[in-house]
């Protein structure tokens, strides 16, 4: 039935269907099939449900280039960021590959589909990170005296010192801290993109996380674990969002409003280049793919610390 009602999309002779007839779940497992990372699954899953939704609502034609360019209008009539849009596109440009790996989709209509731009990005995010002083107030806001602030210290300890994302942090396992070159590392870290690394760890954030290993007696297993209202161990591991929540529940008292722990990664980079950081040594720190995006990461081409426009030699 779905054969039908993809091809019914397409330019071959068939009975075009009604919108409502698209099956939002096969959709979904071929634009889903083969993406592990549970961020990316959900983005796509929502820009997919987006599409349907768009289709389902107005009489459309088949799957073309043309639709999916009156698609994108709309997304950008509804003054959507262009990251958001292009998201959307990818989703779409997925489906339409798998559709035509799986017979469903003539080749040259996929192509045609995959051939849509996606928006420009015009200028950089500035992001948000934290100074040098505002990473130390955070580092000393969890009570050093119970299991749970040592806990909650480690993994700040962790994403400021390391740049570790937050899923790296609920992921970790004690197994892969070890020794190389006579210092801590974390060996072997898989990220984002598949992408393998090594990550040197700093002596003050070892130094930390012994204090949270120790009273914890965790030998083995992921490093970071649950902790009950009576300031006992309650489980094995933590999720990404236990961690994002973490970070929140220091950060307003202090007035950093929604630091996000991709903040705390984006704080580390900007240290590191601020120390005199080799800009290819971060991106092998980050795990970025390339040195553009480690780039932009930092917004190394606006100096907002010293800023051209603070030396004009005007005064009041």
């Amino acid at each position: 039935m779905f054969r039908d009602t993809l091809a019914g999309m397409s330019d071959l002779p068939v009975p075009a269907p009604s919108p409502v007839s698209i099956d939002l779940d096969c959709l979904e497992r071929l634009a889903l099939s083969g993406i592990s990372a549970p961020n990316s699954r959900r983005a796509y899953s929502h820009a997919l449900a987006d599409f349907v939704c768009w289709y389902r609502a107005g009489a459309r034609g088949p799957l073309s280039k043309l639709l999916v360019q009156d698609y994108r209008a709309q997304l950008e009539s509804r003054g959507l960021a262009p990251a958001t849009i292009n998201i959307r596109l990818s989703a779409i440009r997925r489906l339409a590959g798998a559709a035509a790996d799986a017979g469903l989709l003539p080749a040259d209509v996929a192509a045609s589909v995959a051939s849509v731009s996606g928006a420009r990005k015009l200028g950089a995010r500035a992001g948000n990170w934290l100074t040098r002083e505002q990473a130390s107030a955070l580092l000393q806001a969890p009570a050093a005296d119970t299991l749970k602030g040592t806990r909650d210290r480690a993994l700040l300890a962790l994403l400021i010192g390391c740049g570790l994302r937050r899923a790296e942090i609920a992921g970790l396992d004690l197994a892969a801290i070890q020794q190389r070159d006579g210092r801590w590392v974390i060996v072997d870290l898989v990220g984002k993109g598949r992408r393998v690394r090594t990550v040197p760890i700093p002596n003050w954030t070892k130094a930390i996380l012994d204090r949270w290993l120790a009273p914890a007696q965790i030998r083995d297993g992921k490093v970071f674990r649950p902790i009950d209202k009576a300031g006992r161990l309650a489980g094995d591991s933590i999720t990404p969002k236990v961690v994002w929540w973490i970070v929140l529940h220091y950060a307003v008292p202090l007035g950093f409003g929604n630091l996000a722990p991709h903040d705390l990664r984006r704080t580390c980079a900007k240290l590191c280049r601020a120390s005199g950081g080799d800009l290819e040594q971060i991106q092998l720190l980050l795990g970025h793919a390339s040195i553009q995006t480690t780039e932009r990461y930092l917004g190394t081409r606006q100096n907002l610390t010293d800023a051209v426009n603070d030396h004009l030699g005007l005064e009041l």
